[in-house]
């Protein structure tokens, strides 16, 4: 595949993981309220919560370092797949798995920049978008938006078991969304299907940084 059908597909993975998420998470946020949630199976709902960390509610820096972390990654990652879309000996695929990664992490950073900006809070009320008040933060301070939840797996611990004998037990316990789904996915691909690529680029920044012999 040319280098601008690649360039192409990989925008159109970014666009429409962005436009899904973006769309799903207005949505959640204007029908329901915080902790609302819609049963479709017994093993997945529709479950809205928001976090102010990184993807399924991992907490490890401040906001405002963490947003700005993933502006620098996004824009890293974007600067990358245009290098790397014009080398012919670079798969469609590892474009595409790349793209995944800059949608999601794209995805997310539309909610911390402008949510707080644009929706009210969702607690004990629907939200409102672009509420007469002014929103519910800052620039940099919007709440991530999850709602994805697949308890695969309900049951207790065993009575015999230490420390958790007896204690409700749920798998998969995360609440996610879109754009951390397309993370995942990209890393996953990445993993398993572009290992070369992956080796070729460590190899080449190795070598870039390797001083020149007098």
């Amino acid at each position: 595949m040319s280098s601008r059908s690649k360039g192409w597909t990989a925008l159109f993975v970014i666009l429409l993981v962005m436009v899904v998420d973006q769309a799903l998470k207005i949505w959640i946020k204007t029908n329901m309220v915080l902790h609302d949630s819609i049963h479709i199976t017994d093993w997945f709902y529709i479950y809205f919560t928001e976090n102010n960390g990184m993807a399924f509610g991992i907490e490890l820096f401040d906001k405002f370092f963490l947003t700005l972390f993933r502006i620098v990654a996004a824009g890293f990652l974007i600067w990358y797949l245009n290098k790397i879309r014009k080398d012919s000996n670079v798969r469609t695929g590892y474009c595409v798995s790349i793209a995944l990664i800059i949608a999601g992490a794209l995805g997310n950073v539309v909610d911390c920049l402008f949510y707080g900006l644009v929706f009210d809070d969702s607690v004990g009320h629907l939200a409102t978008l672009f509420p007469d008040v002014g929103g519910y933060g800052s620039l940099f301070y919007g709440k991530v938006v999850d709602k994805l939840y697949f308890p695969l797996i309900a049951t207790f611990w065993p009575d015999w078991m230490p420390f958790v004998g007896g204690e409700h037990f749920v798998f998969f316990r995360p609440v996610f969304n879109i754009a951390d789904s397309a993370i995942t996915c990209g890393i996953i691909l990445l993993l398993l299907f572009y290992r070369r690529e992956l080796s070729k680029a460590v190899d080449s920044d190795i070598n870039k940084k390797k001083p020149i012999a007098e």
